[in-house]
This record gives structure tokens, sequence and C-alpha cells, in this order.
């Protein structure tokens, strides 16, 4: 990998949605991307993590793909066995995440799929940043990173109810305290945390429940009245990414379009 001494940025689950449009605003900032992803086929550069890569290449940018699955212990010691070969991290995003394969009311829900969602949303960027938290912290004090940062990407889902989705809600709602736990830790290191929330954005998981949504949004659910797009999450992270946010550590930002306003 080359990275051209440039700062380093890890985005997982960057193959598509959100965290493709993160990968890509990191690389226009300057960063070197690692695009990761579960299914890597480098022949694919149409979509998934090489066409992030090939789109990030196209623009003047860096970008390496590195596969893992972050709900898998040997796979995140991969990850960071990799990001130690490199030297160097200088941001975290935790964006990988997972939607039921079905959603069925909470009567009626399985552990099954109760298991797969807190492994991908929950337990895998929990234990994968603790893991490169530790490097953060020696890298920032050899003098090798300047100023680290880390991000985790959840959901409005964190406070809002969906019965018919309680376990995507449930590991939504732990990653945000994740989160919280981290920023609380690692202040005394002056490495920020942020939590960023987004409401209804328009990608690959939304695309299934599009109809409900654009019914809802008409009817007046966001303020807004349109669908957010990754770019409108892309550029929170870009902001906390530039050290606009440092002195915000453990803060949240809502990327919702208005949703989480009370209104009379």
């Amino acid at each position: 990998m080359n990275t051209q001494d440039k700062r380093i940025a890890l985005v997982t689950g960057s193959g598509r949605g959100i965290g493709r449009g993160i990968a890509l605003q990191l690389a226009r900032d300057g960063y070197h991307v690692i695009v990761n992803g579960v299914n890597v086929d480098p022949a694919n550069t149409a979509s998934g993590v090489y066409e992030v890569k090939s789109a990030i290449e196209a623009k003047g940018g860096t970008a390496d793909v590195i596969r893992a699955d972050v709900s898998s212990a040997q796979d995140r010691q991969s990850l960071v066995a990799i990001i130690e070969n490199l030297g160097r991290l200088d941001l975290l995003v935790n964006n990988a995440g997972v939607a039921p394969t079905q959603r069925r009311d909470l009567l009626e829900a399985d552990e099954e799929s109760f298991d797969r969602l807190i492994s991908i949303n929950l337990k895998g960027p929990y234990f994968l940043t603790r893991d490169l938290a530790r490097r953060m912290i020696d890298w920032k004090s050899d003098g090798i990173v300047e100023q680290p940062r880390i991000a985790f990407i959840t959901s409005i889902s964190a406070y809002a109810s969906s019965p018919s989705r309680g376990e995507y809600c449930l590991s939504k709602a732990g990653l945000s305290m994740a989160a919280t736990l981290f920023a609380d830790r690692l202040a005394e290191v002056e490495i920020p945390v942020i939590e960023i929330r987004p409401g209804i954005i328009r990608t690959d998981m939304t695309g299934a429940v599009q109809d409900k949504y654009d019914r809802l949004i008409a009817e007046g659910l966001l303020p807004t009245r349109r669908w957010g797009l990754p770019e409108d999450v892309a550029k929170a992270v870009s902001a906390f990414a530039r050290g606009d946010l440092d002195y915000s550590t453990g803060t949240v930002i809502d990327v919702d379009g208005g949703f989480r306003m009370r209104k009379l």
C-alpha cells in the first residue's frame, strides 16, 4: 500500500451507501482511504469496494481495499495488523452495519437475527475501536499522528422505536452508548470521539421501504420534506475530520432533516 505520507482513514462498510459517500468525501479532503467490505472482488469495478477505490482514484485520490468482516474476531485482528503495518491511523469511521434480512413483529422475532445484528452492528465496532484506539494512543504519544479521531455512525433508530425491527434498534442504541463510552475514556488522551446519527437516508438498505418513506415524508414526517443522501452524512464526517468539532467530543450530530424536532 502506498500512502504517500498522507493521513489515513479507515471507513468500515464503505462499499456502498453511507460508507461509500464518506469514503469519497474523505478522499476529496486529502485522506488516503482504506475501503472496507466483506464481498471483495477485484474484477468488479462496477459496484462494491473496488468501484469505490476506482472512483476515488479517478478524482486523483488514493485508496486501498481491505476485506474484513467486523463481526469476526479473526478478521478484526487481521485488519488491525494491516493498519499496524501502515504505521498510522488518523481517522476511524465505524460505519459497517446491516438491517434485518426480514422485518418481524417484536413478538415473533428470532434469536438468529438478533445475534447477527448485535454481532455486526455493535460487537464488531466496539472491539475494533478498542484495538485501534490503543494504537492511536501510541501513535499520538510518539508524534506520528498529530490528532487521531474516531466517529461512530449510528441511526435515529438508536432512540426511535420500530417494533418490526427491534434488533436493529437495540444494536444502534448500544452503538450510541459505545460512542459515549469511548469519548469518555479517550478524552484524557485528547482523542475526540463523536456519534453521527443519520435519519432516513436514500441507500440500498432503505430501498425496500422506499414507498413507505416517500409517503411519510410527503405527509410531513420530516420538516425538510426530502430524503437524506449519503453526502449529507459525509459532510458531517468531513467537518469532524478537519478538526472543527474536536471540543465537542461525546456529542451527537443528527443528520436527519429535522426528524428529532418535536412540533405542536
